[in-house]
Order: structure tokens, then C-alpha cells, then sequence
């Protein structure tokens, strides 16, 4: 261990992790650093405030969860040790892991779970859905807890283990005691990792050290559930823009892992004999177009199905991935291949039809003005895509202002109501991950919930009653048939355009194993041994 771990940590109060590190001998032994280049830099350090999975990557570093999902899709419990559901399936019982303690020392209380969760609960699409099922969140002592639901729903286990963003990590009470709202600036959680705050240097780096007090269940790692594992000293997560740089880097044994690397340079990348390719996430993800439905002209229903006529998943998916191996033209708004899966209300649409869009370009009454699509420049699996949407744009009438940025500056930008012209925005383009986007609940872009949605705030009533329906429906058949009516509806007043589905491989040194497959970047697991 360092000095500059040992201080943060004092600093913060884990003197019980320090003394912890130092009996196991890390200040007489060289660490094992596990040197990373991550897809954006880290930024923003509040999982809650934001949906970015840098974010949400780091969240897993530092918090831990109630529940998590294995590599089967299944729910299972994480920090808690058991739980009961009454008869009626309306009140749900829960107690907790012995021995969770946070970064400070402090053991983890149904206070702090209690708090994270209403905190996650107001912000996420998920929690909100699943917060209107509860009546009461209540203490029954100081690692049990109760929620107690206002309607029986099958809801409340899947979102407490919902894997990706927003994801319910838990807190210190006093920490999640901040609004949504904002951003917390205090950074002590429970999970396998310590936050280094003095050494995070945006734009460079950013470090982690194994927390030594973490107490891993006891059985077999599984993709995000099971005994957290770690086994090295340190993970350094290291920004290099440059995508030839990096995979030099990696060749040489500079660093260990390039979590996205650049799909043009995957075939060499595959004849390197240093370096190994593995998809740690078989469900891939999906490209997506979100509006600002706030402001002129994506106000207007009409403008926004313009762009799902106007916009051609092939164009985007070509443009982007190039290697047929590695995408997957899907119309279907949840996820090609899940239950959910279909293609009603998008039949002749996301087929690059320009002239059904001129048509409702010029019905919408659109008036010429500027329409701001921001473009991150600096994400190699983000970056095609905007000029490729700037040209379908421009052919069916609409003034297009694409403005330059780095990935983390829109991060911070789509979060402004402003208007455009004064440093809000009208669209940019993403992506999810596919178990992001596999359910009505889980979509996030699909919450149409007007001041309480993500960015872009659509507003459709319809859309939220058929989300409620779903959340009430526990017959696979007739979630599907939801699941229907609810693309439709989304054809006619989009939210979001789904542009396909893409894969990406992670590349890492032969010398390393071990990593979990996850659709979560996550970092226990990982052996490193000499070159």
C-alpha cells in the first residue's frame, strides 16, 4: 500500500481498513496494480445523479448492492441475507449480511439502506416505478428492514437488483440524504474498492485500492451476483484518447485492459499474441437517438416520427461497428431475442424512408431554426454516429448546428432545461446497454413522466398508464401484449429512437483472467500474473 492510500483512507475514517492492509503485509510486497483504459474518463462521481456508466462503473467499485443479477438473468441476494413476502404479497421483510461495513468503519444499518433507496427511488425510472407500489419503507432494527406495499407487484426484487443505471447502490444515510437533485460530495461506500480521492486526476486517472474489510458472500462469483473476489491491490483506471496508442499500450504490457476498444482495429487486435478478446457482455447493447421534447421542434410528435422514418438502423450500424460479426439490425424497442421482443408500430419505420419524413417535416410547421445535436468526439463507438444523423437530418429539411464536444461535457450539458440557443440542446445519440432497455420498466428513456423523466422530459400520459399496466401484470402473455401497445404508442409520440443493436469485445493481456462476465464493467474476479 502506498502513502498516499494510507492517507486517503485515514482520512476518511477507515482506520480499520488501513490497520487491515498493513497486517496483511501490502507495505512490505510490491501491489498488484490493475491498469485499465475505460471507454470515457470519470467525471462525475454520484451514480444517482447520473446515468452515465462511468458512473455507474465506478458505483460498482465503491458501493455494494442489495440484490444483484447472476449471468443467467436471474435476481439474487447480494447484501441481504434472506427476506419473506407475506401471503397477500404485501409486505416485504428483509435482513441484512453480518459484517458490512462502510470505507469509515461504520457497519452498514437499515438507516443507510433505507435512505439509499429513497434517494435511488426518486431519481430512477425503475425506483419511481416501483416506489408508487410502496407505502412505507420502515426500520425493524438495525440490519432488518420492511417495505410494505400499497398492491401486491412482482416489481420490488427486480428493481432492488436492477443492474445497470440507475443502480440501487447503497450509502451512507447522511450521504444519501442529499437530493436527487444534486451531486454528493462525499464518497464512502461498502463495496470491494476504497475511492482514492486524492489521487483521481480527471482527464488522467483515476485509482481504487482493495478494501480489505470487505466481507464477499461466500459462494462462487456469478457475473454480477455471488462473492466479490479481489485479487489484486489496486485498479488504476488510465485515459488515453488515441486508439492506436492504447492498443500499443496493451501489447506492450503498459496496461492491462482497454474496455472498448475501437472495432476497426479488432483484426489486429485478434493477430496480436499478447492480447486476448472476450465479450463479457453476450447481450450486447443498443444505439439510441433522444430528443429534447421541452423546446422547438421536437415539441411536436410530428418532428420527432419524422427522424423514425428519415433515420436507417443499417446507415448507423455500418457507419459505427463496419463488421456485420458485431451488430444487429433490430427493430424491436426491447431487445431482439427477449420475451419482450417485436416489431409492431415500427413495420416501415428506421428504414431511411426521406420522403414519408419530409412529409411530416413540412406538417409539423417547422420553421428553419437551428437544431443543436451534440456529437462526443472523443468515444469511438459514439463518434460516427452523429454525422451520420446530421445528414438524414439536413435531406428532410432541418437546419442541423452539430457542436463538438468531449463525451463527459455533454454528460453535464443534456442535464440543462435551457433553451438551445442559450446552452441547452435539442438531441444527441448514446447508447444502452440491452438490459437497459429489455423492459418497459427498465427503459429509461421510455419514462415519459414529463419534469420527473430523464433529459429530454417527454410527457405522454399514455405511455405512463401503459407502464403502470405493466408493472400490475404478472402474465408473460399479457406483458407481451403491453409490450406491444406500448411500441406502438411510442411510433406515434417517440421518446427515443432505437437505432440496433451492436457487440463489443473487451480486450485484455494474456497474462490476465479471471474478469466476470457482466454487462457491467466490473473489477473483482481478475487475476493478473507476470508477463
Amino acid at each position: 500500500m502506498d502513502l498516499n492510500t494510507s492517507r486517503i483512507l485515514k482520512r476518511t475514517g477507515a482506520a480499520a481498513a488501513v490497520a487491515g492492509m498493513l497486517a496483511a503485509g501490502h507495505g512490505a510486497q510490491a501491489e498488484t496494480v490493475l491498469n485499465v483504459n475505460m471507454h470515457s474518463d470519470l467525471k462525475i462521481v454520484d451514480p444517482i445523479w447520473t446515468t452515465a456508466y462511468m458512473s455507474r462503473n465506478y458505483g460498482y467499485m465503491v458501493y455494494d448492492t442489495l440484490f444483484a443479477m447472476n449471468t443467467k438473468g436471474e435476481i439474487k441476494p447480494q447484501m441481504v441475507e434472506d427476506w419473506t413476502v407475506s401471503d397477500d404479497g404485501k409486505t416485504y421483510d428483509f435482513t441484512l449480511r453480518e459484517g458490512l461495513m462502510f470505507h469509515d468503519g461504520q457497519p452498514v444499518t437499515s438507516a443507510d439502506v433505507l435512505a439509499s433507496i429513497g434517494r435511488w427511488g426518486a431519481k430512477d425510472a425503475m425506483g419511481q416505478k416501483m416506489m408508487s407500489f410502496v407505502e412505507e419503507m420502515t426500520e425493524t432494527g438495525p440490519n432488518t428492514f420492511r417495505f410494505t406495499l400499497n398492491e401486491p407487484t412482482g416489481l420490488i426484487i427486480q428493481a432492488l437488483g436492477k443492474p445497470s443505471s440507475n443502480v440501487p447502490f447503497i450509502m451512507p444515510a447522511r450521504v444519501a440524504a442529499t437530493p436527487p437533485g444534486e451531486q454528493i460530495t462525499e464518497y464512502v461506500g461498502s463495496g470491494p474498492y476504497v475511492f482514492i480521492e486524492e489521487e483521481w486526476k480527471p482527464g488522467d486517472k483515476a485509482e481504487f485500492a482493495k478494501f480489505e474489510q470487505y466481507k464477499p458472500r461466500d459462494e462462487p462469483g456469478d457475473g454480477l451476483a455471488g462473492g466479490k473476489m479481489v485479487h489484486v491491490d489496486k485498479v488504476v483506471w488510465k485515459v488515453i484518447r488515441d486508439q492506436q496508442t492504447k492498443m500499443n499500450a496493451l501489447s506492450k504490457g503498459e496496461i492491462d485492459v482497454i474496455e472498448s476498444p475501437a472495432h476497426d482495429l479488432l483484426p489486429l487486435m485478434e493477430a496480436d499474441p499478447n492480447i486476448q478478446l472476450i465479450d463479457l457482455n453476450p447481450f450486447g447493447n443498443q444505439y439510441t437517438f433522444r430528443y429534447n421534447s421541452l423546446h422547438p421542434p421536437f415539441d411536436n410528435p410530428e418532428m420527432r416520427q419524422a427522424l423514425m422514418y428519415a433515420f436507417s438502423q443499417e446507415d448507423f450500424l455500418f457507419g459505427a461497428i463496419g463488421d456485420e460479426k458485431y451488430f444487429k439490425l433490430c427493430k424491436a424497442m426491447f431487445i431482439c431475442g427477449t420475451p419482450l421482443a417485436t416489431d409492431a408500430g415500427m413495420e416501415d419505420k428506421l428504414e431511411g424512408n426521406l420522403k414519408r419524413a419530409r412529409e411530416l417535416v413540412e406538417a409539423s410547421g417547422y420553421d428553419g431554426s437551428p437544431v443543436i445535436l451534440m456529437h462526443p468526439t472523443d468515444l469511438a463507438v459514439l463518434a460516427p454516429l452523429p454525422p451520420i444523423a446530421k445528414d438524414a437530418m439536413e435531406k428532410v429539411g432541418l437546419n442541423v448546428d452539430m457542436q463538438a464536444m468531449d463525451w463527459q461535457t455533454l454528460v453535464g450539458r443534456r442535464n440543462k432545461r435551457d433553451k438551445p440557443e442559450d446552452g441547452g440542446w435539442h438531441a444527441f445519440i448514446t447508447s444502452w446497454n440491452s438490459v437497459d432497455n429489455a423492459s418497459p420498466l427498465t427503459t429509461p428513456f421510455l419514462n415519459a413522466a414529463c419534469d420527473k423523466a430523464l433529459f429530454g422530459w417527454p410527457c405522454d400520459e399514455q405511455i405512463q398508464a401503459l407502464r403502470d399496466e405493466f408493472a400490475s401484470e404478472p402474465d408473460p402473455a399479457k406483458q407481451l401484449d403491453i409490450a406491444k401497445r406500448l411500441q406502438q404508442r411510442v411510433a406515434q409520440s417517440p421518446t427515443h429512437i432505437h437505432l440496433g443493436q451492436w457487440y463489443q469485445p473487451t480486450a485484455m493481456g494474456t497474462n490476465i483472467s479471471g474478469a466476470p462476465v457482466s454487462p457491467v464493467a466490473a473489477f473483482w474476479g481478475y487475476r493478473k500474473e507476470p508477463r
